[in-house]
């Protein structure tokens, strides 16, 4: 499985990395928003983690970015990861084209139960296109 992480704070990669590799999953990382575009551009993922508060591009702007798309990476699961604490964040998400949201510092077990939820839900729709 490749997984895309687009976060400005390279310690949250890491340990989203750390925890990742114990399943087998290789990790992408992007720094903003803009980088996290061109790398879905040019690569094929599985899913999506998405910081919110980056400098430059936002995560919310780059998931719009992403479902404007007329392929079928407009469709990948994304997953944001932020530590806003706002009462709204989650709706407010949700609202901007997310699957779902995730506090930071995000625990291993929240993580993998997230992913496997997103993958799932994929699954019926990938298998009635191939």
């Amino acid at each position: 499985m490749d997984v895309l992480f687009v976060d400005d704070d390279a310690m949250n990669r890491r340990v989203v990395r750390d925890m990742l590799q114990v399943a087998g999953v290789t990790l992408h990382e992007a720094p903003d928003g803009e980088s996290g575009l061109e790398m879905i551009e040019a690569n094929a993922y599985d899913l999506i983690l998405m910081d919110l508060r980056m400098p430059g591009m936002d995560g919310l702007t780059a998931i719009k970015h992403i479902r404007n798309r007329t392929d079928a990476k407009a469709e990948l699961p994304i997953i944001v990861v932020t530590a806003d604490t706002s009462i709204n964040i989650r709706e407010d998400c949700i609202a901007g084209g997310a699957d779902d949201v995730l506090q930071k510092p995000v625990a291993m077990k929240s993580l993998f139960k997230a992913m496997g939820q997103m993958i799932a839900a994929r699954a019926p729709k990938a298998a009635a296109a191939g």
